[in-house]
């Protein structure tokens, strides 16, 4: 996971080291609680490694008063991402720990919820924790297309991997960097990427109901591209020109 952009703000010491001290804290308790292999720590141990990184990276500079409650609970949720993303490596050498492996995700996209109402109660709503937000959101996402794959085939991991190459193409079409204008349909079939990859996770429906939900849920999500990418293309000339017109 990266955060990409960089943002002007301040390398919070304490608050990028107890990201990576609470992930290896969890990583012990699931070794205790379930056996996690040496696949499970070293990818958590990474994925700890990384989310430090990428914050050290994108809060470097700041002068802002503090890292901010609403960043310190996607803070949290990461740490519960990277216990996932733990379990999910372990899987492939040994029997997911299922119920645990779904309650840490269930978590997690709950508290998707609780960071951005932090942030607008608290006022202290940014980019930066914008961005920390989706990119914690992505990653989970993708984590849960491995697990969801494995069972039922490899064209599930298209959920996760739309947002990426979304991104890699905007590397080739500025146009599409463009901010999108604030959409619940959007958020809501985010939303419903979660929910159905946990509940198919799971394993508690039939293979057949599993996979007509998961493929309801990819297309959801291509109409939900396809709406944003044409809006993009619609105003693209407009954001061109407000961006020649702003004084370098």
């Amino acid at each position: 996971m990266a955060v990409q952009q960089r943002y002007r703000t301040r390398p919070f010491a304490p608050d990028r080291a107890a990201g990576p001290l609470a992930q290896l804290v969890l990583l012990a308790v699931l070794c205790r609680v379930v056996g996690l292999g040496p696949a499970g720590w070293l990818t958590g141990a990474a994925f700890a490694v990384g989310t430090w990184a990428a914050l050290t990276r994108a809060l470097r500079g700041s002068w802002l008063p503090s890292f901010g409650p609403a960043n310190r609970v996607t803070l949290a949720r990461a740490t519960l991402v990277g216990g996932v993303t733990a379990l999910v490596a372990d899987s492939f050498a040994r029997r997911a720990p299922v119920a645990v492996l779904v309650g840490l995700a269930a978590v997690a996209l709950l508290l998707d919820a609780v960071d951005g109402q932090v942030a607008r109660r608290t006022g202290t709503a940014t980019p930066l924790g914008a961005r920390f937000d989706m990119e914690v959101d992505a990653f989970l996402i993708l984590v849960l297309c491995v697990y969801v794959a494995v069972p039922l085939g490899p064209w599930v991991l298209a959920i996760g991997a739309l947002r990426y190459l979304f991104v890699a193409a905007s590397w080739a079409l500025p146009w599409l960097r463009a901010p999108l204008p604030p959409s619940t349909a959007r958020k809501t079939v985010a939303a419903v990427q979660g929910v159905v990859l946990v509940a198919a996770g799971a394993g508690v429906a039939p293979r057949g109901l599993a996979l007509g939900a998961v493929a309801g849920a990819l297309a959801l999500l291509v109409w939900s591209f396809g709406r944003d990418v044409g809006w993009l293309w619609r105003t693209r000339e407009r954001a061109a020109g407000a961006g020649a017109g702003t004084p370098a």
